[in-house]
Formats: structure tokens, C-alpha cells, sequence
């Protein structure tokens, strides 16, 4: 593996951070369903919005599902040149993830998605051995399939709007005002409506995921074909892979339109333009105005899940009620602007943490946990060193 490969990688993932910070901050400002609810805002926050849910929502979450599959046969691949078992390894990465949500979601946030991407590992141990071409065709199988059954309007009922607004308006005054135990109560023992039994909840987190299965075999496809090893002469892929940009926009901005067929299009178009983004990515990632910036993307990729968890940490510090109280008050835009100074702050943090370090905090723990061994985790960096963990 060239250390340029592993660079573009390590760089998607932390752009796609950048992107999940974006879209999680319409949670963090305005609540897991008041997000979909809001209503006169000024041009420029209404503006905004859309530009978040066509451009960013739904897109940059799966951007980081194609890299973890991607990952997952790399970090294999690793575990087996050094011949040793690759399957407890994986098993225990799994819990890790796992045992990391569950602390994410009960005592910071419920947006997580540590415990579903653990969910999902165990999912793909079936599918580690499969040659590319058998993991290309059942992610294109997987892909018809999640598209399918989104088919139908995302319109609700006069009933479910009223209850939908009542449970808002409890939690936009729990998140603004509440304590933190009052929060963490309320995340834990108030339900949304139509989510009132705990079993239906905890399937809903397992099989959420499989709705993005397809990228995640996707990237596990492309990782054992080597691809993004040889950019230059990959160059014609990309370009045929970046049309999906404009599908993707496409099928995105009409799912506002076209209420009979909006889930089908914002679920297609949402994924359909993750791809693109990856290949647009590759694209132009050798010009020089790209290259200026990767090295602060690709350091907060290699740090992506202490990133993660400290945007979840200074977010709600900042808009909870136990905090800042900022909640529901800087507006969309403010928001976005909120956003790109946050995630400057990681780039700076990033880049000054790995001169003296290998790996971040969380990656340590996890990496600890999945290799069953210390062994020097948090030694000064070696220069030249690479990983795809």
C-alpha cells in the first residue's frame, strides 16, 4: 500500500466529518425531529436549510460508511499478514464499537452512530472472504432493495403532525432549559410518537444500518480491488463516478417536489451522490489547491472517532440548556458558520496532536480493545508510518 492512498483515505474521512458536523448541527440546534418541523425562518436560514438537506444531509454519513467497509478489509488484511486470526479481532472491534455507542448515546447524545456501524461489522463478517465481483453485485442488489422500500410519501396525518408537535415542543424546552439529568431523562424515557416500545427502538438501531449496507460492501469491494492505489490511471473511473453529483442533487431536490416518490429519491439521491463525492474527490485530488488543504482533512481522519465524539461534546456544551443555552438560537446559518469554525479548531488541534502522537485517545482505546494488547499504543510517531485504522 502507497502512503499516497492511504493520505487520499485518511483525507475523505476527515472531509466527511466535516459534512456530518454540518448536518448533525440541525440536531445539536433544533432536536432529532424539530429539524424536519422548522417554519419561518428568514431567507437566509431557509436558504440554508435546503442547502444542508440537498447538498450535505444524508450524504456524508454514507461518504464515511464506503470508508469504514474500505477500512474493515485493510485493517483484515493487516491482522492476517501478521498471521494471526482476523475473526476475534474483528468480533472484538465490533463490541468496541458497540460498548462506545451505548456510552455515546445514554450519557451525550442520541444521534450516535458508533452502536449501528458495531451492529454492522457483525453483519459483514459474512462477506469479508467474497471475491470484489460478489460484494459489487449484492451492493448493487442491496441498493435496489433499500431504494424500493423507501417508495411511498413522507407526508404525515393530520393526528401524527399534532403529536409530532407536542413531543417538539417538550423537547426544545428540555434541550434549552433543562439540566443535565433532566435532559438525559428526557432522551431516555420520553419516546417520540409511533416509538413508544424499547424492542422496536433497539431493532430499529440494528437494522438501520442495512439501509447503507450497500456502501459499506461497496467500500470492501474497492478496497480488494486495490482501488485509489493507482490514481492517475484511475482517472477515467472518477470522472464516469463524479456524474453522480449531479444525479444525486437531482434526485435530492426533487424528493421536495414529488411527494409519491420523495423517500425513493432522497434515499437514491442521498446515496447515489456519496459515491460521486468520493470520486469527485479522487478526481481532483492531486490539484494543488486540494493539496493545500488535505493535509488538515486528512488529520482529522486519522483522528476521526476522538473527533467525532468531541464535536458531540463541545456541541451540547454549547446548545444545552446545562451549558451555553444556545439552543435553537444562532439559526441555521449561524450554525453553519458555528460549524466551519469548530471543525478549524480540529484541523488545528489534528495536526499539532500528530507530530507527537500516533493515534488519538479513542482510536487508542479501540485499538487496545481490538488487539487484546497494549504494545505501546500511544509511542511517538514513526515517521513514514501508515495506517488505515
Amino acid at each position: 500500500m502507497t502512503t499516497k492512498r492511504v493520505t487520499f483515505i485518511d483525507t475523505m474521512r476527515g472531509f466527511s466529518l466535516f459534512g456530518i458536523l454540518m448536518a448533525n448541527l440541525l440536531i445539536f440546534q433544533f432536536g432529532m425531529y424539530g429539524k424536519d418541523e422548522l417554519k419561518d425562518l428568514s431567507a437566509l436560514d431557509n436558504g440554508a436549510l435546503y442547502f444542508v438537506k440537498i447538498f450535505i444531509e444524508g450524504s456524508f454519513m454514507p461518504i464515511f460508511t464506503i470508508l469504514f467497509g474500505f477500512s474493515l478489509i485493510k485493517l483484515i488484511e493487516s491482522i492476517r499478514k501478521k498471521k494471526d486470526k482476523s475473526r476475534w479481532s474483528i468480533l472484538r472491534r465490533a463490541t468496541g464499537l458497540i460498548g462506545l455507542g451505548l456510552l455515546h448515546s445514554t450519557f451525550l447524545w442520541e444521534g450516535d452512530i458508533l452502536f449501528s456501524y458495531g451492529c454492522m461489522t457483525l453483519f459483514l463478517i459474512p462477506f469479508i472472504n467474497r471475491k470484489p465481483k460478489t460484494l459489487f453485485i449484492w451492493s448493487g442488489i442491496l441498493l435496489l432493495l433499500t431504494i424500493a422500500l423507501s417508495f411511498g410519501s413522507m407526508t404525515e396525518s393530520e393526528k401524527e403532525q399534532k403529536e409530532m408537535q407536542t413531543y417538539i415542543q417538550k423537547a426544545d424546552d428540555v434541550y434549552a432549559n433543562g439540566s443535565y439529568f433532566e435532559i438525559q431523562d428526557f432522551r431516555s424515557n420520553v419516546a417520540p410518537p409511533g416509538m413508544d416500545d424499547p424492542a422496536l427502538i433497539f431493532i430499529l438501531l440494528i437494522i438501520g444500518p442495512v439501509f447503507y449496507a450497500s456502501l459499506f460492501l461497496l467500500g470492501m469491494g474497492l478496497a480488494k480491488e486495490q482501488a485509489f492505489v493507482n490514481m492517475e490511471d484511475e482517472k477515467k473511473w472518477y470522472k464516469l463516478g463524479a456524474l453522480l453529483v449531479p444525479i444525486g442533487l437531482a434526485c435530492k431536490s426533487l424528493s421536495f417536489i414529488e411527494s409519491n416518490f420523495s423517500g425513493m429519491l432522497m434515499m437514491g439521491g442521498s446515496q447515489i451522490l456519496s459515491v460521486g463525492y468520493v470520486c469527485l474527490g479522487a478526481l481532483i485530488y492531486n490539484t494543488r489547491p486540494v493539496q493545500l488543504l488535505a493535509p488538515a482533512f486528512e488529520s482529522v481522519g486519522k483522528l476521526s472517532l476522538t473527533n467525532y465524539l468531541t464535536q458531540t461534546i463541545i456541541c451540547t456544551t454549547v446548545f444545552y440548556g446545562y451549558g451555553l443555552g444556545l439552543y435553537g438560537k444562532l439559526g441555521v446559518f449561524g450554525g453553519i458558520l458555528f460549524g466551519i469554525v469548530l471543525y478549524s479548531l480540529q484541523c488545528v488541534f489534528s495536526l499539532a496532536y500528530l507530530k507527537k502522537f500516533k493515534r488519538g485517545p479513542f482510536e487508542t482505546v479501540l485499538r487496545v480493545w481490538t488487539n487484546w494488547s497494549w504494545n505501546g499504543q500511544v509511542k511517538i510517531k514513526q515517521k513514514g508510518s501508515t495506517s488505515h485504522e
